[in-house]
Formats: structure tokens, C-alpha cells, sequence
């Protein structure tokens, strides 16, 4: 456990505020989660990072859970792996907050993950995989409008070799 510590580094992202725990977020190799294997709809894929559990502190933090995924996911970009996978789960309409974001959690709510542009790779029951592929996230500075980076992005693509659009 030592050695893929070392080569990924910190395992997930603590949200202080005023250095009260407010929330945090533990994700790693999905490799190193063995115990992940057995989850429905498991195996996660050996590419990915798997977001394993989180906890919030309290019902009007949900920000900060929003915040860590952020943080994971421009991370784990950063570090040149491929996607985030992470379990979900298809709550009834109507839940409460509490009983889908409150204190320990490894199974996330679906809506949530959906939000940051997770997509199902398989389904066991309720429960799901769901995956966001990092790989085409592409970062912009101030200095430049997306549009003028997307636009520069394409151009590279297809000097390149990329093959362009049907249609």
C-alpha cells in the first residue's frame, strides 16, 4: 500500500473551514480497492481513479462536497490518468438530503455524479458505476476565452492527422 501511495500520492482532499472539518473526499488507484471488485456493479475499470467515500459534516455544507469532486477531478487530470470512476446509487424521488449526502458515504447519490458528467458503465440493481473520462478536459487561463481554446484545440486535432467530423 506504501509503494502506490508513493506513486499517487495523497489519497483524497479534507474541506477545513476555519481548520473545523467541514467535509472530505478519499479516492485512490482503483486498483489499490480490492474490496471495490465485489461491489454490484463492480469490477471498476483498472484505468481509472476510484472515488471510494466521503463524509459531510452537516446538511448545510453541501458546497463543499460539490468543491472536493471539483478538486479530485482537476487533479487527477493534472496527474495524466485517464477517468474517475465512482459507485451511485438511484434514490426514490423525494429523498432527503440527509439520507443521501449526510456523514460516511461510499455510495453516492446518481443525480450528483451525473451532474459533473459521470455516465453509467453498468448497473446491478440500484446501484451503478459511473465513469467521467478526464482525458479531454482541456484547462484555459484567464487570458484566453474558452471558445478562443476550444477553437485552438480542434485546429491542433486536425493538423495532427485527427480525423475530422462526418457530415
Amino acid at each position: 500500500m506504501e509503494d502506490v501511495q508513493e506513486g499517487f500520492g495523497p489519497w483524497g482532499k479534507l474541506y477545513l473551514e476555519g481548520g473545523r472539518l467541514v467535509a472530505f473526499l478519499q479516492y485512490g488507484p482503483a486498483t489499490a480497492f480490492e474490496r471495490a471488485n465485489d461491489l454490484p456493479a463492480g469490477p471498476p475499470s483498472a484505468d481509472a481513479v476510484l472515488i471510494t467515500c466521503s463524509f459531510l459534516v452537516e446538511v448545510g455544507s453541501p458546497w463543499a462536497l460539490q468543491s472536493l469532486v471539483l478538486a479530485c477531478v482537476g487533479e487527477v487530470r493534472d496527474a495524466g490518468h485517464d477517468a474517475i470512476e465512482a459507485f451511485a446509487y438511484r434514490y426514490e424521488d423525494g429523498e432527503e438530503f440527509g439520507a443521501r449526502f449526510l456523514r460516511h458515504r461510499t455510495i453516492f447519490p446518481r443525480d450528483f455524479l451525473a451532474d459533473f458528467g459521470f455516465a453509467t458503465v453498468r448497473t446491478a440493481g440500484r446501484v451503478e458505476l459511473m465513469r467521467l473520462e478526464v482525458g479531454g478536459i482541456v484547462p484555459v487561463s484567464e487570458d484566453e476565452s474558452v471558445l478562443d481554446r476550444a477553437v485552438a484545440t480542434v485546429r491542433g486535432w486536425r493538423a495532427s492527422g485527427a480525423p475530422a467530423a462526418a457530415g
